[in-house]
């Protein structure tokens, strides 16, 4: 299990390290092929800011090569707002005094519809964690009725159990997406006081449930702004480095959400500026040719139009955070802002004025 691997590793010596490194080895790692973790830290860290230009180069070449001129579009639909957790920063936090939704298969059948009109053959389920009213009995039922309009169905919900995770892959789940938030263990506790939620250690082994299941492919990442970016990406990376090594066959992928305005919004405890996040994802690429790196609606237009010659591999468009969004209802509460609106056509287009191709089903499920 993880939980071993990343009982090794003290946060404090690890910031320490990260700040430790110098303008020396950033270029050692730049230099080498088959970068490790210590060239990770390397590449994450504050030195590494003169060398984001030959960075982003580098992505971008290792990227086409790897991927093609190509990326790929998928759309959130979110099935319901109920939550049982206390989160500091997300909407949907259990002592938020919103209304609560979850759609039924009517509702959900006029959802898919209105995102099948966009174009869309990939679509992510997403929900509040509510285990007795948004459990596994709910999410069969939705795979059931979602499954047969798209080629690919991924989710972001509540960890499961392994077993759990078995029977929704039987019933047309692909992609699981799981973020750990942060592995800064203390701070992970100040921003989850209540819920299942608040068990850092189940959560930081449901990528283990994962993996044993079989799934073909899982996402992480954590939130950005709740603590340091720069060591939270490294002991993203350890965890990436570790299921691949263990989990050969699954594919992964990393998102990078940073906080974004929500009802009873947190403010960021550690900035990150656009160029920070570029850093970040260069510096991903650059340790790991084959893992999917996608970007949300959260960010702008314009960081977005420059990040898909970075690295990026999928982004989504059009995007609502809340249950019923698309078609049932529009003006519900979201579960936080969206920065980017434009249309999934717009941003299509603009993905062909980067000299890019979108992609609208998998190209990995097409060849199966």
């Amino acid at each position: 299990m993880f939980t071993g691997v990343f009982d090794k590793h003290d946060w404090g010596a690890v910031w320490q390290s990260i700040y430790a490194k110098t303008a020396r080895d950033v270029e050692r790692a730049l230099g080498r092929s088959g970068r490790d973790l210590d060239d990770l830290k390397a590449l994450l860290s504050p030195a590494a800011a003169p060398y984001l230009e030959e960075m982003a180069q580098l992505s971008r070449r290792m990227t086409e090569k790897r991927f093609g001129k190509v990326i790929q579009l998928y759309i959130p639909l979110y099935l319901s707002n109920e939550c049982q957790n206390i989160c500091t920063y997300c909407g949907f936090s259990y002592d938020n005094r919103i209304a609560r939704r979850t759609l039924s298969a009517g509702e959900l059948l006029s959802e898919t519809a209105a995102i099948k009109a966009m174009g869309y053959e990939h679509v992510l389920l997403v929900s509040g964690e509510a285990n007795q009213t948004v459990g596994v009995n709910y999410f069969v039922k939705a795979l059931d009725v979602v499954r047969p309009h798209f080629a690919q169905v991924s989710m972001e919900v509540q960890p499961l159990e392994c077993e759990e995770y078995s029977l929704l892959m039987k019933h047309g789940l692909h992609s699981v997406l799981v973020y750990q938030e942060t592995y800064h263990r203390e701070d992970y506790r100040l921003h989850h006081p209540k819920g299942k939620k608040s068990n850092f250690e189940y959560r930081l082994g449901t990528p283990d449930r994962l993996g044993k299941a079989g799934i073909h492919k899982m996402g992480l990442g954590v939130l950005i702004g709740l603590e340091d970016w720069r060591t939270d990406g490294w002991f993203t990376g350890l965890h990436l480095r570790y299921l691949e090594g263990r989990y050969w066959r699954t594919k992964y992928s990393l998102s990078f959400p940073r906080l974004r305005p929500h009802v009873g919004g947190l403010a960021p405890k550690v900035a990150m500026s656009d160029r920070e996040l570029i850093q970040l994802v260069c510096a991903y690429r650059l340790v790991d040719e084959e893992v999917e790196l996608s970007l949300s609606t959260r960010e702008s237009p314009v960081f977005r139009d420059h990040a898909v010659r970075m690295g990026i591999t999928s982004i989504s468009a059009g995007s609502r955070t809340n249950p019923g969004g698309y078609s049932v209802d529009p003006g519900s509460l979201e579960q936080f802002e969206i920065h980017d609106d434009r249309s999934p056509a717009e941003i299509a287009a603009m993905i062909r004025r980067q000299g890019y191709d979108p992609v609208w089903k998998d190209w990995d499920m097409a060849l199966q």
